[in-house]
């Protein structure tokens, strides 16, 4: 099975995706495994795990090998691809594509920090580097 694009890679339920977040942590588990590391505040019976893992493999999330008679899951998709996949769908669904709506509102509503926003103005100034670099590199190759 090949890892799917950020493009290919189907929706979520809150549910598979707390269960592919558990199983992101513990790196591989078993239905009863994954179960057990429920909050006990959950009630999600072990059949409605072992459902949710059959359709995180269908949609290419997990795969699972075979241990004796156990079924052996592990995140197929990583963390990283997921993310992404989710946040450009929630822009895309919610603000058209543009980050800037979205980050306004956390600032209004107190969601995000004097440290956040420092962070963010590395992020920007190292990827205005990264750029420039590039583009100079691209300039000088002309030459």
């Amino acid at each position: 099975m090949a890892i799917k694009s950020n493009d290919s890679l189907q929706p979520l339920s809150p549910a598979e995706t707390e269960i592919l977040r558990l199983l992101w942590e513990i790196g591989t588990g078993t239905v009863q495994q994954i179960y057990e590391k429920l909050p006990s505040e959950r009630q999600i019976t072990y059949a409605t795990v072992q459902t949710l893992l059959r359709r995180l493999e269908k949609k290419g999330y997990v795969t699972h090998t075979i241990e004796g008679k156990a079924h052996v899951f592990q995140p197929y998709a990583r963390r990283e691809q997921v993310v992404s996949s989710a946040i450009s769908s929630f822009l895309e669904k919610l603000f058209g594509g543009d980050p800037v709506p979205l980050v306004q509102h956390l600032a209004r509503h107190n969601q995000i920090t004097v440290e956040d926003i420092e962070r963010l103005r590395e992020l920007v100034d190292n990827h205005d580097s990264e750029n420039k670099n590039t583009t100079d590199n691209i300039g000088l190759q002309g030459e």
